[in-house]
Parts: C-alpha cells; sequence; structure tokens
C-alpha cells in the first residue's frame, strides 16, 4: 500500500539522516503520527498547514510503501470529502 506523510523541513531532515528509511520519532510540536491515503490531501495539509505554521514556511509530502496485511488491522477514517481519508495513528517506524 501507497500512503503519503505530509512534513516540515524539520522532519525531513531527520528523514534524510535515516536514508529514507524510517521517519523519526515525534517531533513534540506533532505528537501524532498520521498518514494519508491520498497524495492530494497530503499535499493540501502540507501547503496549508506545514507552510503556514513551520519556521521556514516550506512543506514537503513523503510517499512511501507499508504491508497491506499490516495496515489492514487500522482503522481508516474518512473526515469531510472523499480525499480525506488517513489513518489514525498508524505505527510506522
Amino acid at each position: 500500500m501507497i500512503l503519503y506523510r505530509p512534513v516540515g523541513t524539520k522532519e525531513l531532515e531527520l528523514i534524510k539522516k535515516s536514508n529514507y528509511r524510517s521517519f523519526p520519532p515525534r517531533l513534540p510540536e506533532q505528537p501524532i503520527f498520521y498518514p494519508v491515503l491520498n497524495e492530494q490531501y497530503a499535499t493540501e495539509i502540507a501547503s496549508g498547514w506545514n507552510v503556514k505554521y513551520n519556521d521556514d514556511h516550506k512543506g514537503y509530502v513523503t510517499k512511501f510503501e507499508v504491508d497491506d496485511s499490516y495496515c489492514g488491522q487500522f482503522e481508516v477514517h474518512q473526515v469531510g470529502a472523499h480525499i480525506i481519508r488517513k489513518y489514525g495513528s498508524l505505527q510506522i517506524n
């Protein structure tokens, strides 16, 4: 399954340090990890939230693959329009 995660510059730098192999522990200002199922929604978050609330006013979208059977144990939440679908708190290391 392909998932997306909007991130700010600080988090992207930590992802780079892992050689793009893992997400870092959550930052204090972002305690919840929730990947989204749609690139368009992730882009909206990155451009609306990350750009607005990060010190450098930049937002990025990460794209990663997770085993379908692993994701099957978590509930998908739809919060509004059909593109706004995310996992509540998927545990990914």
